[in-house]
């Protein structure tokens, strides 16, 4: 089931069977007709640099995002690996530790000043 929000994000839900393993003495507080969050991991990997989603934009056919270097914007085309939708893999084009701009709106560009908040 999909769905579209206000904000214009999809939303999927679906419904998952799941086999507990361990014994019920060990599961008192879960049982049948519970409600559970869960984290499913498809993938992982160690020392992986990662950028928020928010910061990436297409530019022509790559994605980019804007650094914050001396007082200005300053536009870094990156190459990304896997994403979830919260951040993505960052293959190229950052080093570690620099800072990227979040939700840049469509007035910063590449030069521009900018105040770190």
């Amino acid at each position: 089931m999909a769905q579209i929000l206000a904000l214009g994000v999809e939303e999927q839900r679906v419904w998952v069977i799941i086999d507990i393993v361990d014994p019920p003495e060990k599961r008192t507080t879960l049982g049948d007709g519970f409600r559970v969050d869960a984290r499913i991991v498809v993938w992982e990997r160690a020392d992986v640099l990662k950028v928020p989603a928010s910061a990436l934009f297409r530019r022509r056919d790559e994605w980019a995002v804007l650094v914050a270097t001396d007082g200005r914007a300053a536009l870094r085309a990156v190459r990304i690996g896997r994403h979830n939708g919260l951040e993505a893999e960052l293959l190229d084009g950052l080093q570690p530790g620099e800072p990227v701009i979040l939700y840049p709106s469509d007035k910063v560009h590449d030069g521009t000043r900018i105040v770190r908040r």
